[in-house]
């Protein structure tokens, strides 16, 4: 499971109490202590996690991402996806923003033999996450929340908007969203991994995108460590594919260094 939060700094997460909920999974497995964003704005980033190439650095962009990426080699691995999205409109939805949805935090909305194609049926509204986390989850599953649960930005009742707020606000919806799924018979009875970063960093522009925090939980994983390599999104990116197996590594991330040092 991925889950991507928006727009801030290490510093105002990790050891935060803006972020109990956050900061309780990282006691539970494993922090990247040195994890940096590749680009800023937010588009680049999420192509990174997902296709191993920025593609594009306009938030706007509105062309289309061919193989390989996620959907395209999980499906040649014979892997399962799926794609929970908040405030899309239907299944299927791969059209552009509506409401409090983005498109650019969905990037399989971008992916050539997604869109328009009978597999846009995995991208699917929120809701039906916690049906499926009953009867078990795909190989896959991407959780995107909307612009105010991902800390994009403040509810509308919030004044002023700081980022406090906005990382209070996320690790709220975080919380609300997996401790259900984590707790699940289901998902006890597999073998699973959960990835939570941050597209990128609020003030940071090492490494081109900052330094952001992100969490690994897992059956595998080493609870209460700390990874002191250097790592980016594209390593994420290959330790998710081969946590299951997968040895084809799309562009960037079949030369990322590895994140083996966070198993057990």
């Amino acid at each position: 499971m991925l889950v991507v939060l928006e727009n801030a700094d290490y510093t105002a997460v990790v050891g935060s109490p803006d972020a109990p909920y956050l900061n309780s999974l990282v006691a539970q497995g494993a922090l990247a202590t040195a994890y940096y964003s590749n680009v800023h704005p937010s588009i680049g980033n999420y192509f990174m996690l997902t296709a191993g190439g920025v593609v594009s650095t306009n938030d706007t962009y509105a062309g289309s991402v061919g193989p390989p990426e996620l959907a395209s080699v999980l499906t040649a691995a014979g892997k399962t996806w799926r794609v929970y999205a908040e405030g899309i409109p239907a299944a299927g939805y791969t059209g552009g923003d509506t409401g409090t949805y983005l498109k650019r935090h969905n990037p399989f909305a971008y992916f050539s033999d997604v869109a328009g194609t009978a597999t846009a049926s995995n991208i699917v509204p929120l809701s039906q996450l916690a049906t499926d986390a009953t009867t078990g989850l795909a190989d896959f599953s991407m959780i995107v929340g909307n612009i105010y649960n991902v800390g994009h930005n403040c509810l509308p009742a919030l004044s002023p908007c700081t980022t406090s707020v906005r990382v209070k606000q996320a690790d709220t919806w975080l919380r609300n969203a997996l401790a259900p799924i984590l707790s699940s018979a289901a998902l006890q009875q597999e073998s699973w991994l959960l990835a939570v970063t941050f597209d990128e960093s609020e003030n940071d522009n090492t490494d081109g995108g900052g330094h952001v925090a992100t969490v690994l939980v897992g059956t595998n994983v080493r609870p209460g460590y700390q990874a002191a390599n250097s790592y980016q999104h594209q390593s994420l990116l290959r330790l998710m594919l081969e946590s299951q197996g997968v040895s084809t590594l799309p562009n960037a991330a079949a030369g990322a260094p590895g994140m083996a040092e966070i198993w057990k």
